[in-house]
C-alpha cells in the first residue's frame, strides 16, 4: 500500500508566506467591490458556495462581494484572470482539486504554488464507491476479490478523463492490485442511464450526486471515501473502515489570491470566509448537500494543495493517464 505522509519542511514555501508587507493600508481593507472568481458556469457545485459565501462576507467587509463566472478551459480562464490581477485582495478565486488536478496532466499557463496567494479550504464533499446491483458484492472486500477473479470486466463510469473520479478509480485499482476499464462521459448525469442499465457497472461520485439512484436501489453503496462516514449516509463504511488503508478522497474547495496578496489582507480573508462558514444557513446547506464545512488557515491550505498535487500526479503517471 502507497501512503501519503506530508513532510512539511519537503515543501518549497507558498510565495504568499512572504508577503508580509502593507499593513498600513490593509486597515482600511477593502476600498472597493471583492470579485469572486468562479471557474465554472452559474448552479454548479462552486458557484452554489461561491453565492452563499458572498452575503455573509459582504456584511462582514463592508463592500459587495461579487460573484463572477468565467467558465471555460477546464478552469484556466478564472485561475489565470487571477493569477494576473492586481494583489490587493480585490479579486479572489474560489477553485476545486478539478484546477489542482489540470495542472498536474497539463501544461497551463499558470503555476498554482507561484501565482496563487492560498486563503483558505473551505468545503469538502466525499465520494461514495457505488456498484449495479446485479453485481454480487456486498461490500468492498468483496468487491476487490471479484474484479481480482475478473480482471477488467468491471467497466466503472466517471465525468471525462483525468477527473477526480477517473484518478480515484484507478487509484483504488493501483493500491489493491485490481483492473478495471474506464468509460468516459461528458458528466455523471450522462452516465446514470448506462449505469441503471448494468452496462457500466460502477462508479466513484459524490454522495449528492448519487443520492437518488441509491435510495432507488438503482445502484448499491459499498464506501464512502471521506475519513469518516457522512450523515447522509450513515450506515455505509469509509474505505479505511472497509479494508483499503490511507485512501480518503474529496472534492474539496478553496479561495486563493493573486500571489503578493499582503499578509494582513489574507488574514482578514480568511477570517471572514470562516465567520461566513460557520452562519447556521451557510452550513445548514452545505451539509444539505452533503458538503463538510472545512475552513482552515492559509498555511493548512497550502500544505494541503501541495499534498493533493503530488499525490495525483504520482495517480496521473503511475496509471498511464493522457489528458484529452
Amino acid at each position: 500500500m502507497m501512503f501519503w505522509r506530508i513532510w512539511i519542511c519537503s515543501f518549497p514555501l507558498f510565495p504568499f508566506l512572504f508577503s508580509l508587507g502593507g499593513g498600513a493600508w490593509a486597515a482600511d481593507f477593502p476600498t472597493r467591490p471583492v470579485r469572486l472568481l468562479v471557474p465554472t458556469a452559474p448552479g454548479g457545485g462552486l458557484d452554489v458556495i461561491a453565492r452563499l459565501l458572498a452575503p455573509p462576507m459582504t456584511e462582514s467587509l463592508g463592500k459587495p462581494v461579487v460573484v463572477d463566472n468565467r467558465a471555460g478551459a477546464s478552469g484556466s480562464i478564472a485561475v489565470e484572470t487571477t493569477a494576473h490581477a492586481a494583489p490587493d485582495g480585490h479579486t479572489l478565486l474560489i477553485f476545486s482539486v478539478s484546477q489542482v488536478i489540470q495542472a498536474a496532466v497539463q501544461k497551463v499557463p499558470y503555476d498554482m504554488f507561484r501565482d496563487l496567494a492560498p486563503v483558505s479550504q473551505v468545503a469538502a464533499a466525499p465520494y461514495v464507491l457505488t456498484v449495479h446491483p446485479g453485481l454480487p458484492m456486498k461490500n468492498v472486500k468483496e468487491f476487490i476479490a471479484y474484479a481480482k477473479a475478473n480482471p477488467r470486466k468491471i467497466n466503472y463510469a466517471s465525468s471525462g478523463v483525468a477527473t477526480l473520479q477517473q484518478l480515484a478509480s484507478e487509484w483504488l485499482a493501483l493500491e489493491t492490485g485490481i483492473q478495471l476499464t474506464h468509460v468516459p462521459y461528458k458528466g455523471v448525469g450522462q452516465a446514470f442511464p448506462d449505469l441503471l442499465s448494468g452496462r457500466t457497472q460502477m462508479t466513484m461520485s459524490s454522495v449528492a450526486a448519487m443520492a437518488n439512484l441509491i435510495r432507488s436501489k438503482g445502484m448499491r453503496p459499498l464506501a464512502v471515501t471521506s475519513a469518516k462516514r457522512t450523515a447522509m449516509l450513515p450506515d455505509v463504511p469509509t474505505m479505511v473502515e472497509s479494508g483499503v488503508p490511507g485512501f480518503v478522497v474529496t472534492q474539496w474547495h478553496g479561495i486563493a489570491a493573486p500571489a503578493g496578496t499582503p499578509r494582513p489582507v489574507i488574514e482578514r480573508l480568511q477570517k471572514e470566509l470562516v465567520k461566513a462558514l460557520n452562519q447556521p444557513d451557510v452550513t445548514a446547506r452545505l451539509t444539505a448537500d452533503g458538503t463538510d464545512v472545512v475552513g482552515t488557515d492559509s498555511w493548512q491550505f497550502a500544505v494541503h494543495m501541495k499534498a493533493e498535487h503530488a499525490r495525483w500526479a504520482g495517480v496521473i503517471k503511475r496509471a498511464g493517464i493522457k489528458p484529452e
